[in-house]
Protein backbone atom coordinates (compact mmCIF):
# COMPACT_ATOMS: atom_id res chain seq x y z
CA UNK A 1 0.00 0.00 0.00
CA UNK A 2 3.12 2.35 0.72
CA UNK A 3 3.74 2.26 -2.57
CA UNK A 4 1.15 2.35 -4.36
CA UNK A 5 -0.15 5.50 -2.52
CA UNK A 6 3.47 7.27 -2.23
CA UNK A 7 3.54 6.72 -6.09
CA UNK A 8 0.30 8.07 -6.97
CA UNK A 9 -0.13 11.31 -8.96
CA UNK A 10 -2.92 12.75 -7.13
CA UNK A 11 -2.42 11.48 -3.53
CA UNK A 12 1.71 11.06 -2.99
CA UNK A 13 2.03 14.63 -1.72
CA UNK A 14 -0.71 14.22 0.46
CA UNK A 15 -0.20 10.38 1.92
CA UNK A 16 1.89 9.78 4.80
CA UNK A 17 2.10 6.14 6.05
CA UNK A 18 -0.31 2.76 5.97
CA UNK A 19 -0.15 0.49 9.16
CA UNK A 20 -1.73 -2.73 9.53
CA UNK A 21 -4.37 -2.73 12.53
CA UNK A 22 -5.73 -6.13 11.92
CA UNK A 23 -5.14 -9.49 10.22
CA UNK A 24 -7.44 -12.50 10.23
CA UNK A 25 -5.80 -15.94 8.62
CA UNK A 26 -9.34 -17.04 8.54
CA UNK A 27 -11.33 -14.87 6.26
CA UNK A 28 -8.23 -13.47 4.80
CA UNK A 29 -9.19 -10.14 6.01
CA UNK A 30 -6.16 -7.46 6.52
CA UNK A 31 -7.82 -3.65 8.17
CA UNK A 32 -5.39 -1.00 8.03
CA UNK A 33 -5.15 2.23 8.54
CA UNK A 34 -4.04 5.01 5.44
CA UNK A 35 -2.34 8.14 7.44
CA UNK A 36 -2.62 11.63 4.82
CA UNK A 37 -1.42 14.74 5.64
CA UNK A 38 -4.38 17.26 4.51
CA UNK A 39 -3.65 20.87 3.72
CA UNK A 40 -6.26 23.82 5.15
CA UNK A 41 -9.67 23.18 4.39
CA UNK A 42 -10.03 23.97 0.37
CA UNK A 43 -13.69 23.84 -1.09
CA UNK A 44 -14.07 20.19 -2.45
CA UNK A 45 -10.86 18.84 -1.49
CA UNK A 46 -12.10 16.41 1.31
CA UNK A 47 -15.25 15.51 -0.68
CA UNK A 48 -13.29 14.73 -3.95
CA UNK A 49 -9.68 14.03 -3.50
CA UNK A 50 -10.31 12.55 0.09
CA UNK A 51 -13.03 10.57 -0.88
CA UNK A 52 -12.90 7.16 0.03
CA UNK A 53 -14.12 5.96 -3.23
CA UNK A 54 -11.78 7.74 -4.88
CA UNK A 55 -9.17 6.53 -2.56
CA UNK A 56 -10.05 2.76 -3.28
CA UNK A 57 -9.99 3.18 -6.58
CA UNK A 58 -6.48 4.33 -6.82
CA UNK A 59 -5.96 1.15 -5.43
CA UNK A 60 -7.80 -1.24 -7.43
CA UNK A 61 -6.46 0.62 -10.77
CA UNK A 62 -3.32 -0.42 -9.26
CA UNK A 63 -3.90 -3.93 -9.02
CA UNK A 64 -5.62 -3.90 -12.60
CA UNK A 65 -2.83 -2.66 -13.95
CA UNK A 66 -0.84 -5.42 -12.81
CA UNK A 67 -2.62 -7.68 -14.21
Amino acid sequence: LTEVYSSSPALERYFRSAHVVSFSNESSTVIYQLVFSVPPSTEGFMENTMNPDFIRNILRQNIYDED
